[in-house]
């Protein structure tokens, strides 16, 4: 996320405000990036969410998360995703990221929402981050071959059952084989909300919507004209609404939704 040297961001006058996204008001629609695409100053001049990587790969030290909230102050708002520990299995790729000082052993217990303690030291210290941050939102991303088995279900039951949430709004983004149906009773039951790309497939839960733009097809597609219309028409209701772009075009992307938005 940048040197740790940099000044405490001021913002300017941007193309957000016509949104809503750079005045005083609470924005009903909050548009940004899945990560940071260029500096954070330059970034904070545009918008005023992020969603944290960092957090799903290693959560980082309390001093730089710390750091990082006293550079981007509020309103601007972190959104962050929630440790691989949680929701992915150490065979993932993923985990060549992390440097976190695990055993083998200590490893085949991660993953997969599984009811053990690494697993839950992997909570507490992203609900740590998350309250750091002053984040209201955490985002647990699962990988395809996490899948609806009997054993998955139960897991996931026990985990979003008793993990202590405070006051943090926990978003759910399964992948893979799962029925709409099957999603939507378990966020009603787990008091989740369903992250999805709208463009690909409805929302079925939730007390607000959270959108993640992958891009159709792959990660290089770049958002159409016709796309951002249709994105719009999808963010229309009295729902708050949280968009994040995560295709490689997320920047320019963004900021053609958001000047959408503003009607510029």
């Amino acid at each position: 996320m940048g040197g740790a040297g940099q000044a405490r961001v001021t913002r300017r006058t941007t193309p957000a405000a016509a949104s809503g996204q750079d005045t005083g008001a609470e924005p009903r629609v909050r548009v940004g990036c899945c990560g940071f695409p260029v500096g954070r100053e330059r970034y904070a001049r545009v918008f005023r969410l992020v969603e944290v990587q960092q957090t799903f790969y290693q959560v980082p030290a309390r001093a730089l998360l710390q750091r990082w909230r006293e550079q981007l102050p509020p309103p601007f708002e972190f959104t962050l995703k929630a440790w691989q520990l949680i929701t992915h299995d150490a065979t993932s790729p993923t985990y060549r990221r992390l440097r976190e000082p695990l055993s083998r052993k200590a490893l085949r217990q991660c993953g997969s929402f599984r009811p053990t303690d690494e697993v839950h030291r992997a909570w507490e210290r992203t609900r740590e981050a998350a309250h750091i941050l002053q984040a209201r939102v955490v985002v647990f991303q699962c990988p395809s071959s996490f899948r609806p088995t009997d054993e998955n279900l139960r897991h996931l039951r026990l985990f979003f059952g008793r993990v202590q949430r405070d006051d943090l709004r926990l978003a759910w983004e399964p992948r893979g084989a799962w029925e709409l149906e099957l999603i939507r009773e378990l966020c009603v039951e787990l008091d989740l909300v369903h992250v999805v790309d709208p463009l690909v497939h409805p929302p079925v839960a939730g007390s607000f919507r959270y959108y993640r733009l992958h891009g159709l097809g792959g990660y290089r597609y770049r958002y159409t004209e016709a796309d951002l219309d249709r994105l719009a028409a999808l963010c229309g209701g009295r729902e708050s609404v949280y968009v994040l772009f995560n295709n490689v075009h997320m920047w320019e992307d963004a900021q053609r939704f958001l000047k959408r938005l503003g009607g510029a």
